[in-house]
């Protein structure tokens, strides 16, 4: 297995990054131009998100062909350039690979539609009339799990959006058109792969009603999930690469047999459960403040479990389909730049792989969009309207899609105060946060003091310290939701982490500054000390060496 826990991942959200041949869209080309940029950052992967051939009805999630790049994000060859440039600085490449389901304009779903039996059983089809679905299952973009086919009389299963038909991952045909796809990347020389939500590839060999819920007790995590995964890192040759999974929805149990090594299956889980603690009553759609008890609480469970049977977290705050953070968890008005530098730290000291997603290294915010004509994502649109139905005013929907959308991590990347923020010379598919002219990473790159330059010394310390990298947790200040403090260390090295998560001064209990202990790395200038007592302000994090 590569040696990963002393790497950090930069997440590409290819649309959005930078766009080099003026279409308003991100491509290939442009994360070429950017590619010294992410050399000086200091980061050692960069997980593309899809920009295979798709008629992008989820923006590169409805895949329609593997092994072909969409015409609007460059062609094969630029992306060999782009693989072969990134080695050269020593950066590795991760691709998303998009294996519960394909595009309905996918060739395998399209004659499957033409009656061809070889194909049907490469999805979930079920017999059935119009007006009956095979199970209550609902999508998660809201509706029904099925949709109808009049010609074949015939239901097929879409976990997601309705263009994006669920793959039959029991028929071993399928399995192995997944490894050659695997096989194909990999000799082009890319060195990981992301797996879409990968823990819903396994459904039951029986699809029923589900009383209870949304169906998804039947399938996450599901009966073969882990045979599935072991056989596609042996058979696709990928055990030696970096894996991620991306878990919905999914148990520490599973997420502790997924990485440990001895299982054979991934490198490290994305799990999901600490960024719910806003849901009220566990809804998405339905706001409530951050409840940091359970915040810390899931942390720390998480991080010793997996760390006592041997597994590995990928450690994250945002991504593609999160909000940012710094509008979050933080406070993206007064103390905008302390609170991203706290979260930064944070997530950067905690054991496991962390991943950056595109423009948290700047600080970037959350859209601020007024206006359904703002946003572009699929899932929000479909739920405006089902909030709407549902009794909720136009007001009350808009703000919920402000805090909650999808489209809040899918802006464009901030490179200068320039036209479009330096992303593209023409309209943007989507519209940047008026905040760009302050926020960008060419005005960061001047400022010393900047969040970007924050993440550069935070990404050092993670390669150059063993007990960061490689040391085992423990946890302080259990009785404190505001403060989450930890150790890191080994029998060398040991670190102390502090993290105030409020807009007020907070004394950590129990805690008194001891002789020799001395301060590596914080997001105020000094340290405030009263008789000894550590205080810590606003949105402060401080690490200390003991």
């Amino acid at each position: 297995m590569t040696d990963f826990k002393n790497k950090v991942v930069y997440q590409i959200y290819t649309k959005s990054f930078r766009d080099s041949n003026g279409d308003g869209l991100g491509d290939i080309r442009g994360v070429i131009e950017k590619l010294d940029y992410l050399e000086e950052l200091g980061v050692d992967y960069l997980w593309m998100t899809p920009f295979f051939k798709s008629p992008l009805h989820d923006n590169g999630y409805d895949i329609a062909d593997y092994r072909s790049i969409d015409p609007v994000f460059g062609t094969m060859e630029d992306v060999e350039e782009l693989i072969a440039q990134a080695e050269e600085r020593g950066i590795g490449l991760m691709f998303d690979m998009v294996f519960n389901h394909t595009s309905t304009e996918h060739e395998w779903f399209r004659r499957a539609l033409a009656g061809e039996k070889k194909y049907q059983d490469y999805y979930i089809f079920r017999d059935g009339a119009p007006d009956a679905p095979p199970t209550n299952w609902v999508s998660k973009f809201g509706g029904s799990a099925w949709a109808y086919v009049p010609e074949l009389q015939k239901w097929y299963l879409h976990l997601f959006d309705r263009t994006q038909a669920d793959l039959n991952w029991d028929n071993p045909q399928v399995r192995e058109e997944l490894k050659e796809v695997l096989r194909f990347w990999k000799g082009k020389g890319v060195k990981g792969f992301r797996f879409d939500v990968v823990n819903l590839i396994s459904k039951p060999a029986v699809l029923q009603d589900d009383s209870s819920g949304d169906g998804r007790r039947f399938y996450t995590d599901g009966p073969r999930v882990h045979e599935y995964l072991k056989e596609l890192a042996a058979d696709a040759g990928i055990g030696d690469m970096v894996t991620v999974g991306e878990m919905s929805s999914t148990s520490l149990d599973n997420c502790i047999r997924y990485t440990n090594p001895a299982e054979k299956e991934l490198s490290m889980t994305f799990s999901f459960h600490h960024l719910k603690v806003d849901y009220r009553d566990g809804s998405k759609w339905e706001l409530q403040p951050p409840d940091l008890a359970a915040l810390k609480s899931l942390l720390t469970t998480w991080q010793l479990e997996m760390q006592a049977a041997n597994g590995w977290n990928a450690v994250f705050w945002c991504n593609h389909d999160q909000p940012r953070a710094v509008s979050r968890f933080g406070d993206d008005g007064r103390y905008w730049k302390e609170s991203a530098k706290m979260l930064a730290t944070c997530i950067h000291l905690l054991r496991g792989t962390p991943y950056i997603f595109q423009g948290e290294e700047l600080g970037m915010t959350n859209a601020g969009y007024t206006h359904i004509r703002q946003y572009r994502d699929v899932e929000s649109l479909n739920y405006y309207k089902i909030m709407l139905q549902d009794g909720k005013s136009e007001a009350e929907a808009l703000e919920i899609l402000r805090q909650r959308s999808r489209d809040n991590g899918r802006t464009p990347m901030q490179w200068s105060s320039g036209r479009n923020a330096g992303f593209s010379d023409s309209t943007p598919w989507i519209q940047p946060p008026d905040n760009y002219t302050n926020i960008n990473a060419e005005a960061e790159a001047q400022d010393p003091d900047s969040i970007l330059h924050y993440y550069k010394q935070l990404i050092r310390l993670r390669k150059e310290s063993r007990a960061v990298s490689d040391g085992k947790i423990a946890f302080l200040c259990e009785d404190s939701p505001e403060i989450f403090a930890y150790r890191r260390f080994t029998e060398e090295q040991e670190l102390l982490a502090l993290h105030n998560f409020t807009n007020r001064t907070v004394a950590p209990a129990g805690l008194t500054w001891q002789a020799g202990w001395r301060k590596i790395l914080g997001n105020y200038p000094d340290i405030s000390l009263a008789d000894g007592v550590l205080t810590l302000r606003p949105y402060e994090a401080v690490v200390v060496i003991l």
